[in-house]
């Protein structure tokens, strides 16, 4: 029995729940959105709900004081934890352009969002460099 693009097209457009990209509900931010804006902000609501476990297990994995069992306990749950729910998978991006690459911090503009918004007076306490 062969299946045609005409009736896999049908059958997802009558299933009754939609996929899901994201297993946990997502609040989009304001600013500009694209996927990887989506991804990051994911990202950083995952990390921020899991971020007290995950210090209490790398607190109760590196003490000394604690027995080796317990320690290796902590370490195997602290594993298991999700991988977005770490501090490196987040990104630097530009509230305005979404762009992850040559941001300053600061402002978390990108450098070209950044010139644009000093050389119009929109960033305060900035101004071009006369010397």
């Amino acid at each position: 029995m062969s299946t045609t693009i005409k009736d896999l097209a049908k059958s997802l457009a009558t299933r009754s729940k939609p996929m899901k990209r994201y297993p946990h509900p997502v609040s989009l931010p304001s600013t500009f959105v694209n996927t990887r804006v989506m991804r990051d902000n994911f990202k950083r609501q995952m990390f921020e709900q899991y971020e007290v476990t995950s210090r209490a297990l790398k607190f109760i994995a590196r003490n000394n004081a604690l027995p080796q069992k317990v320690r290796l306990e902590a370490q195997i749950q602290l594993n298991a934890l999700p991988n977005y729910t770490r501090a490196n998978q987040l990104r630097g991006r530009c509230v305005d352009s979404g762009r992850s690459r040559g941001v300053i911090r600061d402002f978390r503009l990108c450098r070209y969002q950044f010139r644009m918004q000093a050389l119009q007076g929109l960033l305060p306490g900035v101004r071009k460099g006369v010397w």
